[in-house]
């Protein structure tokens, strides 16, 4: 007769093992590794809010837009941070209660920005050109967008935390793959606005406040997708298909709701950014809110066997 070890510390499991996805742990790294931080959804729910406020104060308050030159740029920039400042606040103000390690939070925000800069962007707009031939059909820049644009971005956003935090002991609880994979979409999001403000000389002040926020709550929740899977995956048994399954389902996920976003915020010859707005608003709601729905359901203690050990 085995007896099980904790697939966590290493240790043997006295009593009943509790199992997850097929893997033993002792009672005190099951209840980590299962717990579900109530405080993540109020952050991510408080990040959507914010970004919200944020677009409206600038959308509807910001006079008409009497700055060029430099002066655009630079306050661009700034409009481009605000949705990673508004994020590292609503965190640090929740992690008091459940700390996170905020220089691996950093960490990973800070990796996804530098992938995207120095290999997901110029890929996608210098290798592949995906603006020159993919600007036609709805079906062509649909497919575009799954296969190019999503599944580069989704991977460089796995990549962030897989090849990080992931093997790091402080990756100990299922949800830190949502929570990380948040911070790389950020990141990645971080970048793609900053690109856009300088390639512009600069934005329209409301109009930019409008797309930076749906970027980063777009990019952010694709990554959330990504995330769910990683968190499983290093504490479940879960099988060689289940990231690449998850990196699938980012990607198309990236690829749809991106090409919707482009659709809907433009009708006619006239834009209409709030629909993207209001898109980008409810997907991120919408995915987050199943994902911790679905990992709350799953952290459900299973003993496997009367006298403490399986065969």
């Amino acid at each position: 007769m085995a007896v099980e070890v904790c697939c966590v510390c290493g240790k043997p499991v006295t009593g009943a093992a509790k199992m997850l996805g097929g893997r033993a742990f002792c009672d005190e790294h099951y209840a980590q590794v299962g717990h579900n931080r109530k405080g993540m959804w109020t952050a991510i729910l408080a990040l959507i809010v914010g970004l919200a406020a944020f677009v409206a104060a600038v959308f509807f308050l910001a006079p008409d837009n009497v700055l060029t030159g430099p002066a655009l740029v630079a306050v661009g920039l700034l409009l481009a941070l605000v949705p990673a400042v508004i994020w590292l606040v609503v965190f640090y103000l929740q992690d008091r209660a459940e700390p996170e390690p905020k220089q691996y939070l950093s960490g990973v925000f800070i990796l996804g920005l530098l992938l995207a800069a120095a290999v997901g962007q110029p890929l996608i707009q210098n290798v592949f050109q995906v603006n020159e031939w993919a600007s036609g059909s709805l079906g062509l820049r649909l497919l575009a967008g799954i296969t190019i644009v999503g599944a580069i971005q989704e991977f460089l956003k796995y990549a962030a935390v897989r090849y990080s935090i992931y093997n790091s002991p402080e990756f100990d609880e299922r949800i830190d793959g949502i929570i990380y994979g948040a911070a790389a979409g950020l990141g990645y999001a971080t970048y793609l606005n900053v690109d856009y403000v300088l390639s512009n000389g600069g934005v329209d002040l409301g109009v930019g406040a409008v797309r930076v926020a749906v970027v980063a709550l777009a990019q952010a929740s694709f990554a959330g997708v990504t995330g769910y899977f990683l968190g499983r995956a290093k504490f479940e048994n879960r099988g060689p298909f289940w990231l690449p399954a998850g990196l699938l389902l980012a990607a198309v996920l990236n690829g749809v709701v991106t090409t919707l976003l482009s659709e809907i915020t433009r009708t006619g010859l006239r834009p209409t950014p709030l629909n993207g707005l209001i898109l980008a608003a409810a997907v991120a709601a919408a995915t987050f809110a199943i994902l911790f729905a679905i990992m709350r359901r799953n952290s459900r203690p299973t003993p496997a066997a009367a006298g403490g050990a399986v065969q």
